[in-house]
């Protein structure tokens, strides 16, 4: 779902600072209080004043959030994850060009639901670029090898593994991108090792 926020949090009896994070299936407590929560073992969600509540367990956890976050959280988990492909702009007609390995399982689901995935350049323009990478050097290859169809419009999906200590991470890809004249347009969780980030052809006025 890719929301985030750092806010008081009771669990248990403790009260304690904590990062917040919705992720495609989990809830994600870090900082004082951690934790890792399936949405399916959420119980009982619901919005008050101030604070997003719900049970784990026994357990009832209260999210200070502040109202308005507080019930868009709320919206959120009661309307359970999205599908990645709807969340990638992936239908039965599109039709996708892929770069690199496609050996998440995730991300394989969302792109069996297109209607045609190819790896080969061909001379029918896509509807979107799906590229997999995880080093600065997989990233040049991959806009090399995509540069003829992302000067015509096509938009791009890099997705790349999540996390601190990785070789690459948004800032060094929007480092590489924004200089070529593409802007990111959207961020997307595609699995709990995979984040992706969309970017378009810099519109000119």
């Amino acid at each position: 779902m890719g929301r985030e926020a750092t806010c008081k949090c009771e669990l248990a009896g403790t009260t304690a600072s904590v990062k917040a994070l919705l992720e495609t299936s989990e809830l994600i407590l870090r900082g004082e209080i951690r934790k890792r929560v399936p949405f399916t073992e959420l119980k009982s969600v619901k919005a008050g004043s101030d604070r997003l509540s719900f049970r784990v367990g026994a357990d009832p956890v209260h999210l200070y959030l502040g109202a308005a976050q507080a019930q868009k959280w709320a919206a959120a988990l009661k309307a359970g994850p999205t599908p990645l492909a709807k969340k990638l702009g992936i239908t039965a007609k599109t039709q996708v060009r892929t770069v690199g390995a496609m050996s998440d399982d995730a991300l394989a689901s969302a792109l069996a639901e297109a209607g045609q995935v190819s790896a080969r350049t061909s001379a029918k323009i896509p509807d979107v670029i799906v590229a997999c990478i995880d080093t600065p050097e997989s990233l040049s290859t991959a806009l090399g090898k995509t540069e003829a169809q992302l000067a015509k419009g096509v938009p791009i999906w890099l997705v790349y593994p999540k996390g601190p200590g990785r070789p690459l991470n948004e800032s060094l890809v929007r480092a590489e991108l924004l200089p070529r004249g593409m802007v990111d347009t959207k961020v997307a969780a595609v699995s709990a090792t995979l984040t992706a980030i969309r970017f378009n052809l810099r519109r000119v006025t």
